[in-house]
């Protein structure tokens, strides 16, 4: 087993090396994908495969500051996960909560300088938490060194709607013409308004399943997409670094 770790950790430091010597990706997204399957393959409960998956949210986000990745897009529960068992998704906001509440006492958000932004129907979570998240947001909110944004009951087409409403309003009060309305205005209408990279170069999800789910449809028209095939508690950073070595392999032409 030593002999294994210390092999693992050649590994790691060999593909380190190797992006760190090429064009990193500045935004990043990632769909959270394979908590039930891994837990149901290891007879636990989904509860601790969820468990789980959030100690490896913690390690992703000293990934990218390590690897000086500016922003970090985390798909974590979409609004049709609301659909699942009830005890489920209680234990899951429970579970979001709790880590929220410990993103605020951590250092590295303002040694960092990250801000963290909520994407999603913020209305629809439990009181407890939005408040935490909400504080969350306010406490980092002239931060700028780093961007991390937590897709929480999201879902892209929702965004999209949201926006288009925000749009219909700004025309009826006279503030914005329909003359004016293009990509660019649009934007500043959508949960990412506030990122200074909007568009992931960068979209990764875990457990094999190959589709966006509804993540980021706007931003994401042009990322570069990663499907890895391991569950996301069994998600570690030489997977991580395989997915950008992927990116920084592809040559992206914007559709010209």
């Amino acid at each position: 087993m030593l002999r294994l770790a210390g092999v693992y950790t050649a590994y790691e430091k060999w593909l380190t090396q190797q992006v760190k010597g090429q064009q990193m990706p500045e935004h990043v997204g990632i769909i959270l994908d394979g908590n039930r399957r891994w837990a149901w393959q290891k007879a636990l409960t989904p509860n601790d495969g969820h468990s789980v998956g959030a100690k490896v949210g913690e390690e992703v986000l000293n990934w990218c500051l390590d690897l000086g990745i500016k922003t970090l897009t985390l798909y974590t529960f979409s609004t049709e996960n609301f659909e699942r068992p009830s005890e489920e998704v209680n234990a899951v906001l429970k579970i979001v909560e709790e880590e929220a509440s410990k993103l605020r006492r951590d250092q590295r958000l303002h040694s960092q300088r990250v801000r963290v932004k909520v994407l999603g129907k913020i209305d629809l979570l439990p009181s407890s938490l939005r408040d935490v998240l909400v504080q969350l947001e306010n406490e980092t909110r002239n931060y700028d060194g780093h961007f991390l944004n937590v897709a929480i009951a999201y879902t892209g087409r929702a965004e999209i709607v949201d926006a288009t409403k925000k749009i219909v309003e700004a025309v009826y009060q006279g503030s914005l013409s329909a003359d004016q309305i293009d990509e660019d205005i649009f934007h500043k209408y959508l949960y990412t308004a506030h990122l200074p990279n909007p568009y992931p170069d960068l979209v990764v999800r875990t457990s094999g399943e190959e589709r966006l789910s509804g993540f980021l449809l706007w931003q994401a028209a042009y990322s570069e997409l990663v499907f890895v095939d391991v569950y996301w508690p069994e998600f570690r950073k030489i997977d991580f670094l395989r997915a950008i070595r992927l990116y920084q392999r592809r040559h992206r032409r914007f559709g010209r």
